[in-house]
């Protein structure tokens, strides 16, 4: 079994090729995580609506519907294995994800539009999802926010993490202007349960947030994660959004037959 460890950003995955196969997908994402203590597992399928399908997994082994930066390190996975051109469609929980090839360590993904947008979901937080069904995150401001700051703002984290107000329980994404069109990002990942080193949904759903409120005027946020830069493109009428693009890299890491 060829296992590829990948990283999009800092966000890693366990991945593997399961065309034709059908393994216990929980049980191979528990264990293979724990082995490079990664983020996520992913595999890919056929599918008949796409041209191939992505089954996505946290560490806990726990079903998730999409993830950015997993999918961008999908289509570089099928790319890389000649399955599709420098053009493809991704079946996701979530939707059809549709990805470019930029460069050899570069893709962008079309990240599903938000199937709901409450900007007052808390007084405190907004919460996005992307998708239908989709990816929940919550969306919070935190002045002069520091990577360094991540012991202090657990318990905060948690709060939101397990607050009955978001009924799927949500990825917890605090920000921070460093510049107009320009932020600093810090994630605590459902599944993950604990901070991860970047999240291109979140990204997105921070994008998703600013675009609506009229913060983003530019239409492009830079979004500085721990583990690396993204680039998120919204698209759409005052008030609304109708495309979200995420852009950057896409590497791998090592390659293990088991």
């Amino acid at each position: 079994m060829r296992i590829l460890h990948m990283s999009g950003a800092g966000n890693d995955f366990m991945v593997m090729d399961a065309r034709g196969a059908s393994p216990d997908f929980s049980r191979l994402a528990k264990e293979l995580c724990a082995m490079t203590h990664a983020d996520g597992f992913m595999a890919i399928d056929h599918s008949e609506i796409a041209d191939f399908r992505l089954h996505f997994y946290n560490s806990d082994g726990s079903r998730g519907e999409m993830c950015g930066n997993g999918a961008r390190c999908i289509c570089k996975f099928a790319h890389d294995l000649g399955i599709v051109g420098d053009t493809m469609t991704v079946q996701t929980d979530a939707g059809i994800v549709k990805g470019w090839y930029l460069g050899p360590e570069q893709f962008r993904v079309k990240l599903n539009n938000p199937g709901v947008l409450d900007l007052n979901r808390r007084p405190d937080a907004a919460y996005v999802e992307l998708g239908d069904p989709g990816v929940p995150h919550s969306v919070t401001h935190i002045p002069g926010l520091l990577f360094e700051e991540t012991h202090r703002l657990r318990e905060y984290a948690l709060a939101l993490r397990h607050d009955p107000v978001f009924p799927k329980g949500v990825n917890v994404n605090f920000y921070h202007w460093l510049a107009p069109g320009h932020v600093r990002v810090l994630t605590y990942e459902r599944g993950v349960e604990d901070y991860t080193l970047a999240c291109g949904t979140g990204c997105g759903s921070i994008a998703t947030v600013l675009w609506t409120r009229g913060e983003l005027p530019g239409g492009v946020l830079t979004a500085e994660n721990q583990g690396g830069t993204l680039t998120v493109t919204v698209s759409g009428e005052k008030g609304s959004v109708t495309s979200l693009l995420l852009e950057g890299p896409a590497v791998v890491l090592k390659e293990y037959d088991l």
